[in-house]
């Protein structure tokens, strides 16, 4: 049950990484067909209508850090972040076992630094009022703390995994690349 329910956590991650994605396309394509409206009226000799977004950059920004953030641990998972595979599978078993862990270590802490860091930086925005410097003025603790809901589920990805190898069994990254490895042919 605990496993079900870590998969639909970082499956929605994922989702929402995917949702992000669709609402900056959207965005953009209302702000490209406003100003192809804009431009065919003005052609013929009409005012424009003015369709704009505004601070469109900078939403589209912000949009863009929670999908490449909340995408994290659903990422690690699927086998799609770099790591030093061709090393690893060098090594015998125990050994490459061993440097897998240190490697999950290390990640961990560095992420554990990194969550406690955008935790920080979002408590300070919330409690100082800090807004965007774009014409939106959007409170800044909003995508900022989509930022440390990422961080913390990358952070109970790379526990969740650390704690497969340590049980002994292969830990989810390793079980897609050996599928995408059976898929490809290698």
């Amino acid at each position: 049950m605990l496993r079900r329910t870590l998969d639909r956590i970082f499956g929605a991650g994922l989702g929402l990484a995917a949702l992000a994605l669709v609402a900056i396309a959207a965005l953009v394509l209302v702000q490209v067909t406003g100003r192809v409206i804009d431009r065919s009226l003005i052609a013929m000799g009409r005012e424009p209508v003015g369709i704009a977004i505004t601070s469109l950059s900078e939403l589209g920004g912000f949009l863009f850090l929670g999908a490449a953030f909340l995408a994290l641990a659903g990422s690690l998972r699927a086998g799609g972040h770099v790591r030093v595979t061709m090393l690893v599978g060098a090594l015998p078993a125990p050994l490459a076992r061993g440097v897998a862990v240190l490697a999950l270590l290390g990640a961990l802490g560095l992420c554990g630094f990194a969550l406690y860091s955008a935790a920080l930086q979002a408590w300070d925005s919330w409690s100082f009022n800090a807004v965007s410097f774009g014409m939106g003025r959007f409170p800044l603790w909003v995508p900022q703390a989509v930022m440390v809901a990422g961080l913390a589920l990358f952070a109970l990805a790379l526990l969740d995994e650390l704690l497969a190898l340590l049980r002994g069994d292969t830990p989810a990254y390793q079980r897609a690349e050996e599928a995408k490895g059976k898929i490809d042919g290698h």
